[in-house]
């Protein structure tokens, strides 16, 4: 009798046991399953951005052949009908051609670019047949390497395609002068593309859009045929310039007129009384009458014996270290306005010193088909 009452009891503490600790296991296992796992499968997340991927047709009036067009992406923005893509895939057109990926055709017009980050907003010419799918915008700024990402676009005219990679790096100063290209907070990616995808989105694993694709950039004075890499504006940037490009058509930046370089350890053993390690941006040259020669501050120049002598050193902006010239970029681009005040920490000859200037606007000037010089 007391051996059944015990078996009773243990059948019973076995079944409470099992009750708690397996949808407890469970649990577990499904926190460590979201947490390792893409929050989608990539044919999802294809077919949830599939629609609202266009290709953009450009007719180049400077190509002297028959078929002088220029093929780009871009992707519906919002229910107005604007879709954003690159400035260099419009290249000055007021109108171009959109094709969604059912066979609709549209023409849209140009309202608003900006050479400068090489994003153009155009807005669909005439009322839809369907109603346009906006893709959610996210936040860029909690991007992490390694993170997955796709790039979707119309590759050579082909349409939708998609292909994946990983995050690189973030928050990267695109630099390359050949092109004219000094973009802060740009995005890099393995991500293969080819022409025709610049313009399209840089998703992550949820289908939100984290960047624009800017292009490929190819290892520039490198021997060797090295793939380069995959650049996008951040998904913070567009947030940041696309709504004055749908308000007035153009985005002004804040320009504070200064060449620098970073200060690297060689430059600072041939600056007099400098520290190896010393850590800062050096002044190259100046421009006349900018926010930075209304400061004082000094840039570096060379006298008839062909001596060099070495301008300002820029340690700090508004209380911020500077170690490379690209924080100071970045700083002026992704926190101040024209007509903001800024206070600059300078080292010059064995002292310290604040100078304190306001950020006027770039000036227009002709630039290259990515974009142009900072500051």
């Amino acid at each position: 009798m007391e051996t059944t009452k015990l078996s009773a009891t243990l059948a019973i503490l076995f079944v409470v046991i099992t009750s708690v600790l397996i949808p407890l296991h469970q649990r577990v296992m499904a926190q460590l399953t979201s947490s390792t796992l893409p929050a989608y499968q990539p044919d999802t997340i294809f077919n949830m951005v599939d629609n609202s991927v266009v290709q953009i047709t450009t007719r180049n009036p400077n190509l002297q052949t028959q078929n002088a067009t220029e093929l780009g992406s871009g992707f519906i923005y919002d229910k107005q009908g604007h879709i954003i893509t690159n400035n260099h895939v419009v290249d000055g057109a007021k109108l171009v051609d959109v094709t969604f990926v059912d066979g609709s055709r549209y023409v849209a017009t140009t309202i608003g670019r900006d050479a400068y980050s090489d994003i153009a907003v155009l807005q669909i010419v005439g009322n839809l047949t369907h109603s346009p799918k906006p893709l959610i915008i996210a936040n860029s700024s909690k991007l992490k390497i390694g993170e997955h990402v796709f790039a979707i676009g119309h590759p050579f005219g082909i349409e939708n395609t998609m292909t994946a990679g990983i995050i690189g790096q973030t928050r990267y100063l695109l630099s390359i002068p050949q092109l004219g290209v000094f973009t802060p907070d740009v995005i890099q990616t393995d991500a293969a593309i080819n022409p025709g995808n610049s313009g399209g989105p840089l998703v992550n694993t949820k289908g939100e859009v984290i960047g624009l694709i800017i292009g490929r950039i190819i290892s520039i004075g490198a021997p060797g045929p090295y793939p380069g890499l995959t650049v996008a504006a951040s998904s913070n940037t567009i947030t940041r310039i696309v709504s004055p490009l749908i308000r007035t058509g153009t985005y002004t930046h804040p320009y504070l007129g200064l060449a620098g370089i970073t200060l690297t350890s060689n430059l600072a053993e041939s600056i007099e009384g400098l520290a190896r390690n010393f850590k800062g941006i050096l002044i190259s040259s100046i421009v006349k009458d900018g926010p930075a020669d209304t400061a004082g501050i000094q840039g570096s120049t060379v006298d008839k014996y062909a001596k060099t002598h070495w301008g300002d050193i820029i340690t700090a902006v508004d209380g911020h270290h500077l170690v490379r010239i690209e924080d100071l970029i970045s700083y002026i681009e992704e926190h101040r306005s024209v007509g903001n005040k800024l206070t600059l920490t300078v080292y010059r000859e064995g002292q310290m010193f604040n100078l304190n200037t306001t950020l006027s606007a770039r000036p227009l000037q002709n630039v290259q088909k990515y974009s142009s010089p900072p500051l």
